[in-house]
């Protein structure tokens, strides 16, 4: 099982790394943590929920990034983590 990367930690976008896991975790660090954490949290559920990915650790880098990238960095990286990771 592979870990994945996606994204940068130039300002505006966000680093998304994706891994196997026994449960699903999400670990947020971001520069609007305290405005926008819940929101970014949101996000990310939503999007893990839309593919009925569960036992995965997703790591967000965020540098203000807005949601449609944070969710396109996300779709990203399942994709790829599906393809390495179950041959799809």
């Amino acid at each position: 099982m592979k870990t994945i990367v996606v994204g940068s930690l130039e300002s505006s976008d966000c680093l998304i790394t994706l891994q196997p896991a026994d449960k699903t975790t999400i670990d947020i660090e971001s520069v609007v943590y305290d405005a926008y954490g819940k929101r970014i949290r949101h996000v990310i559920e939503r999007v893990l929920s839309a593919h009925q990915l569960t036992r995965v650790h997703v790591r967000c880098q965020d540098k203000g990034a807005l949601d449609y990238a944070i969710e396109a960095r996300l779709e990203t990286a399942i994709k790829r983590h599906k393809e390495v990771n179950h041959g799809a």
